[in-house]
């Protein structure tokens, strides 16, 4: 008998299981030293990421929240302030700028690419704007260049939320680089991704790095010198060990990636829709999402088959329970809610195999045919169209 073929979403086992015996020694390498905090591997690991980011500081903080957050009050985010952002994404987004007492003001999403749509944000901003925060959504660089220059315009911050970009690239330029800060979630699961919660921010203004630095350890200029309201957000030793050790395989994971997620773009029939890259960008595909119109079917149909899928963000942030109070709660997303009750996340991970790939397709696929067939209707259209 033919084993069954079975597809996690995800498969961090394996990718540990490749690099043991270097994470052994990382580890080892701190409990040896017994040195856990602002230590020599998160030094290392700082400028390290720097560089991999092409810029000239890095900082690392607890968590990819962490990172947003303490990026927005570096800017000088804070109560009165308005912060534009996208209600399509995970909901930490949103929580960073409402933890500095502003406000989130949403924007509607792109129908292709499913990040800021940048021809939004001008008539979003008011004389209490402070910063705009796009988000890099599933490793899809959001459109830069308009962001800047609105930017620009108004004299804003520009926060990139960079959490699934790692190494993703927009004209040239790596996410997380283009923008007076850039700030990244080391979570497990991420294209780089920690042993537990982990975060960064990263940028070339040497101001921004020492009001970084300043932030996440108590508000201290010096030991028990503290020159303003603090946090405790510390990328700690063993952290950043790992994630020293994971980072010169990341391009190559990535790139394992984007290979699958060739695979999927020739052999996905076109009705499922995922997200367009713009020109000139390169994805890490750190999620591969697909549209359905219906979405609970499809994933139960796949279910049956031994295919691990997700749903991430079928509920927009705008719409949570604890965003009620909100004043920009009855904004008009269209294109977010929409996307919001059609998307459904794939398997991806570096080390997935054709086999695996060609058996998710195929599922897929089977669906799209049964669904025609039982509706009589022409396949689903893209979100462009409306």
């Amino acid at each position: 008998m033919q084993n069954k073929i079975t597809v996690p979403f995800v498969d961090l086992k394996a990718q540990h299981d490749l690099l043991a015996q270097e994470l052994s020694e990382a580890i080892q390498r701190v409990m040896t030293r017994s040195w856990f905090i602002l230590g020599a591997e998160l030094e290392a690991f700082e400028a390290e990421f720097a560089i991999y980011c092409g810029v000239k500081h890095c900082v690392g903080v607890g968590s990819g929240t962490e990172a947003l957050h303490l990026a927005l009050r570096a800017c000088g985010v804070g109560p009165g302030h308005e912060v534009i952002t996208v209600s399509h994404s995970f909901i930490a987004t949103a929580l960073a700028i409402l933890w500095t007492g502003a406000t989130p003001v949403f924007v509607d999403i792109d129908s292709e690419s499913y990040t800021i749509d940048p021809a939004q944000i001008a008539h979003a901003i008011t004389p209490k704007t402070r910063a705009i925060l796009p988000v890099h959504l599933y490793g899809q660089c959001a459109d830069m260049d308009p962001i800047l220059a609105v930017a620009a315009e108004h004299n804003l911050y520009v926060v990139e939320d960079a959490a699934q970009a790692h190494g993703a690239f927009y004209k040239g330029k790596k996410a997380g680089s283009m923008g007076h800060l850039g700030c990244f979630s080391f979570y497990p699961a991420k294209n780089l991704g920690a042993c537990g919660d982990a975060g960064a921010v990263v940028t070339s203004d040497p101001q921004l790095d020492r009001k970084l630095r300043v932030l996440r350890n108590y508000g201290q200029s010096s030991k028990y010198h503290h020159d303003s309201m603090g946090f405790n957000s510390r990328l700690d030793e063993l952290q950043a060990a790992i994630l020293r050790t994971k980072l010169p395989y990341l391009d190559a994971w990535n790139e394992s990636r984007r290979n699958a997620g060739e695979c999927y773009l020739s052999t996905l029939e076109k009705r499922f829709s995922p997200p367009k890259t713009k020109v000139g960008c390169v994805p890490n595909y750190h999620l591969f999402v697909i549209q359905s119109d219906d979405r609970d079917s499809l994933q139960q149909h796949l279910r049956g088959h031994a295919i691990e899928t997700l749903m991430h963000y079928p509920v927009p942030i705008h719409r949570q329970t604890a965003f009620r109070d909100l004043p920009h709660r009855d904004c008009d997303l269209f294109v977010t809610e929409r996307i919001a009750q059609r998307v459904l996340s794939l398997p991806m991970f570096p080390t997935i195999c054709g086999e695996q790939l060609a058996h998710v397709s195929a599922c897929v696929n089977s669906f799209g045919k049964q669904a025609a067939e039982q509706t009589g209707l022409r396949p689903a259209i893209g979100l462009a169209q409306h």
